[in-house]
């Protein structure tokens, strides 16, 4: 009998600390494993990584990770932070150039874009539980849908 496979989501909340984002990333390894999905390991863990270090770097708040699978094979990397500001370059209106070869940094948000199946973002106005901010997400896995 074949079973369906329940979705799941994990919150992981950090604190403004330059360790976090190598935390996160720990954590993310367990839970991809414990759900039998370490395929997606070395993608998931560059997008959260990339987005885990650009709250990290441009806020000044606490931020928080969270993983979800809603189907089998399919992964939402995403990142929630205080700043309700969208860095430049993660929505369709503001595709900036790529960085100069020579360039120490500005490469993240492109990374994202070139390997995750799907990225957005949702700007959270109202205060209440979500605390206002944003958050950016990022889509892996053979389910996930191509943009």
């Amino acid at each position: 009998m074949a079973t369906v496979s329940p979705s799941w989501n994990y919150t992981l909340h950090l604190p403004h600390d330059p360790r976090a984002p190598g935390v996160a990333r720990g954590a993310l390894r367990l839970i991809l494993v414990a759900h039998d999905m370490p395929e997606l390991a070395p993608t998931a863990e560059l997008l959260a990584a990339e987005l885990l270090t650009n709250s990290h770097r441009h806020t000044k708040g606490p931020y928080a990770l969270r993983v979800h699978s809603a189907d089998p094979g399919r992964l939402r990397v995403a990142v929630w932070d205080t700043d309700p500001r969208v860095p430049p370059g993660f929505s369709d209106r503001d595709r900036p150039s790529p960085p100069a070869l020579d360039a120490e940094g500005g490469r993240g948000l492109h990374l994202v874009r070139s390997c995750a199946n799907a990225w957005g973002v949702s700007v959270l106005r109202e205060l209440g539980a979500s605390k206002g901010g944003k958050l950016l997400w990022a889509e892996c896995g053979d389910g996930a849908v191509a943009r």
